[in-house]
């Protein structure tokens, strides 16, 4: 049914590289075991139900069996959308199992801390178990054994992969087959939530002791030049502070610097942990009631109801020589505290637009 006008209109769900990746390797296991290519083709998700996806391609070799998938995020902005997954699926030795490798486009992992060991292609637990069961299947139904390799690749991968975060976690030479639930909730941002836990996880297997979560990345690059830190003490916190706070509240790092730009830190300082202007907009009432406790001067207080941003009100302030930035800083460091625990140090910086640093809330001597 049409949404009637003014209403929001329903987003659509999408699918996890990790599905497209099982659905490609069912069919080329379905023709390798002689029961021709289905297609569409329906694989069991994770948590219930089944989807069928259509093949984008289908080839049988000497030796082996090609299938594609092209992907379908749905109304996601995802950055793998309409990417096509490939799969190449060989005989194995018998009694080998599944084996998994990585073909072109996907990456391989060198550092420690990720949900698979250095060495091994970067095919989440996730989507390996979908594999499997979609492979066990056929083998039930057809009598081969599912003794086969498992070459996974996605077509431009290694590109798409220099726009992820990839790179920073050790993941080199392409993207990660991804996908817990092996649906895609638009707007959910949680590829980059996952990449936030996996930064968070690599930090700690290289025994870092101090990690940076920016904003964007005129602070990352503010912070990691005033700290001189390491690409893999970096998280790109963007708008998730509380995605970022409570994730190493539970897998703490000795210290945190937490940067970011006056307005975002705002918010911040307000008790917002969702930092995006459209989620967590800034409320007059709230800053305003923050000024007056902080001791800011009455015409400042006034002007929080009448500023159309934070920049309008950071400009106020300086002008009438009130260290705005710096009081913020003071109690986003304090949110921030609370939120993460005590086991992780945290410092707070403010920078402007052009990685200058107007406020800092000490975390530590």
């Amino acid at each position: 049914m049409e949404p009637r006008a003014g209403e929001p209109k329903e987003l659509r769900r999408g699918w996890t590289t990790g599905t497209c990746a099982t659905a490609a390797a069912k069919a080329a296991f379905s023709a390798l075991a002689g029961a021709g290519f289905p297609d569409p083709v329906t694989v069991s998700l994770p948590r219930g139900g089944t989807v069928s996806l259509k093949l984008a391609d289908a080839r049988l070799g000497d030796d082996d069996v090609f299938a594609a998938v092209v992907k379908d995020a749905g109304d996601d902005p995802d950055v793998t959308h309409g990417c096509r997954v490939e799969v190449l699926v060989r005989r194995g030795p018998p009694g080998s199992g599944i084996v998994f490798r990585a073909g072109e486009g996907v990456g391989t992992v060198t550092r420690a801390g990720l949900p698979v060991p250095p060495g091994e292609p970067a095919i989440n637990p996730g989507p390996r178990a979908m594999i499997t069961t979609a492979l066990e299947e056929v083998a039930a139904s057809t009598g081969m054994p599912a003794d086969v390799v498992v070459t996974v690749g996605i077509e431009n991968g290694e590109a798409i992969a220099r726009k992820t975060w990839n790179p920073r976690l050790g993941i080199v030479g392409g993207l990660s087959i991804l996908g817990t639930t092996g649906i895609v909730v638009p707007f959910s941002c949680s590829a980059w939530i996952h990449s936030i836990h996996r930064g968070v996880d690599v930090a700690r297997a290289a025994g870092l002791a101090h990690v940076a979560a920016s904003t964007g990345s005129t602070s990352e690059a503010a912070v990691q030049a005033r700290y001189r830190l390491p690409d893999f003490a970096l998280l790109d916190m963007g708008d998730f502070a509380g995605g970022t706070l409570k994730y190493l509240r539970a897998h703490p790092i000795p210290r945190l610097s937490l940067a970011g730009g006056f307005a975002k830190l705002t918010k911040l300082a307000q008790g917002g942990l969702d930092l995006h202007s459209s989620r967590n907009p800034m409320r007059p009432d709230a800053l305003g009631a923050f000024l007056h406790a902080a001791g800011a001067p009455d015409e400042l207080v006034a002007k929080a109801a009448q500023a159309n941003t934070a920049l309008e009100l950071l400009q106020e302030a300086d002008r009438i020589g009130f260290p705005l930035a710096a009081r913020v800083a003071a109690r986003a460091r304090e949110v921030a505290q609370e939120t993460v625990g005590p086991a992780v140090a945290v410092e707070v910086l403010v920078y402007d637009r052009k990685g200058k640093e107007i406020g800092w809330a000490p975390g530590w001597s």
